[in-house]
């Protein structure tokens, strides 16, 4: 045997693929799900519902520490990046500009559809118990207590206090240092113990496509068949056209590639309704997939993580919006579209990148002056339009780097246009160096 073979031998060729892993996960779930729910096998329900729910826990459980130290590295990178101001204007333009689009998408969706219509009133629950509204978001921006931010799980304060923090450790300096040199091991150390949980994801998505199969089956979905297409058709032309275009147009790079490297975390976020759970799946994507400068990326992808949501933000509350005033009989003007874009693009860090759209549409609804009973009406389904919400959130989520990484030579074309690396690759190769060719600040030049 040739010292070549000897060196090749010990790949394991029989190993799933991560995102085959997935698909299996998926089909399994669809197909326990609808057995429960046909035959009426409630253990199966039981089992089902009480693993997605654990699934759930352990991905959650470090989410405050999560976002805290991820921003906080995120703050103090950008002191490694050659025009940084530049970068995050450009990051948060594109963040507008792609919300923008959505909205319109969905504004556009909405308005030739009619997905209120022949919805009767007496399907209507009471008012949510979780309510927006513009002095709540303002407020509830500042934590009137540390401890509480992080007990209550307030991604919104949480982020707050990660920027001041952040931020004075940039100020300091050196004296910050060993601060940051710390945040940065309790960072490594908390996507490590996160990663261990994604890796269960298959197992949690045959558990959770399962419980929402059983749960609610494909009944409720027909009492607001129009709203469902809607927003999953909104979500997948966002997803699959707008994004790719820009990636086409903008970037010049392969949008297929982009999918094709992307589909994982954007299957697991299509699972677990999280954006933040996701986030170091989307990171490790962005990075060691397609190319991102990993100084730029451990900046943009927290931040998309909790702020860049097209789905949540953006196109269900435009769609939604339409809906509730169907519904009531109320009748929308230009402004109040304008409204709703407006509320698209600046409220969207309401929603925390956490489970539900429930605080962002109430916003939507207390903005316009429409009833927030009508948030009763789409609880039921909730859940299942939020998996393709979230997947699309976190889709745009990867895209905007791309966008920004390729405008400011910060993207590795060849790692972009490879094929996907594996995502459970050894531990190893999550250390591995950036390839030459990715600095970060230009070289100094002789003086002329």
């Amino acid at each position: 045997m040739s010292e070549t073979d000897a060196a090749v031998e010990p790949k394991r060729w029989w190993k799933i693929p991560f995102a085959a892993q997935l698909l299996i996960g998926l089909a399994l779930g669809l197909t326990l799900g609808y057995a429960a729910r046909q035959w009426s096998l409630a253990w199966l329900g039981t089992a089902l519902e009480t693993v997605g729910t654990l699934f759930v826990q352990l991905l959650f459980l470090v989410v405050p520490f999560l976002v805290f130290t991820a921003i906080v590295a995120a703050i103090a990178n950008l002191r490694n990046l050659a025009n940084a101001g530049r970068l995050v204007a450009k990051t948060l333009g594109w963040f507008l500009a792609t919300s923008l689009i959505a909205v319109a998408i969905g504004l556009t969706i909405g308005l030739t559809t009619n997905p209120g219509g022949g919805i009767a009133l007496d399907d209507a629950a009471e008012r949510p118990e979780t309510t927006g509204s513009w002095t709540d978001f303002l407020t509830g921006i500042i934590p009137t207590n540390v401890v509480d931010a992080f007990v209550n799980v307030n991604v919104l304060q949480i982020v707050f206090i990660a920027i001041i923090v952040g931020a004075a450790a940039a100020k300091v300096g050196d004296k910050a240092e060993a601060f940051l040199k710390f945040n940065q091991s309790a960072l490594d150390l908390i996507q490590k113990a996160l990663w261990w949980v994604i890796r269960l994801a298959p197992v949690g998505t045959a558990a959770l496509i399962g419980k929402s199969v059983y749960s609610y089956g494909w009944d409720l979905l027909g009492r607001f068949a129009v709203f469902s297409i809607d927003i999953y058709v909104g979500a997948l032309l966002v997803m699959l056209v707008v994004y790719p275009v820009l990636l086409r147009l903008v970037a010049k790079v392969s949008p297929l590639q982009f999918l094709k490297k992307a589909w994982p975390a954007i299957q697991f976020a299509f699972v677990s309704r999280s954006s933040v759970g996701t986030m170091p799946l989307a990171q490790r994507t962005v990075v060691e997939r397609l190319g991102v400068s990993r100084d730029y990326a451990s900046f943009a992808s927290p931040f998309g993580a909790t702020t860049k949501m097209d789905g949540c933000a953006a196109i269900y509350p435009a769609i939604a919006a339409i809906f509730v005033a169907q519904v009531y009989g109320i009748t929308l003007g230009v402004q109040d579209y304008l409204l709703i874009a407006f509320v698209s693009v600046i409220g969207s860090a309401a929603t925390a990148g956490l489970t539900g759209a429930t605080v962002m549409l109430t916003l939507t609804l207390s903005t316009l002056g429409l009833p927030l009973e009508g948030v009763g009406l789409l609880l039921a389904i909730d859940p299942i339009m939020d998996m393709i919400r979230t997947a699309t959130n976190v889709a745009g989520q990867m895209t905007v780097p791309v966008l920004v990484a390729k405008s400011e030579g910060l993207l590795d074309q060849q790692v972009y246009d490879a094929p996907p690396r594996p995502l459970d690759a050894p531990d190893e190769a999550e250390e591995a160096p950036e390839p030459e060719g990715r600095a970060l600040r230009p070289e100094p030049q002789p003086a002329t």
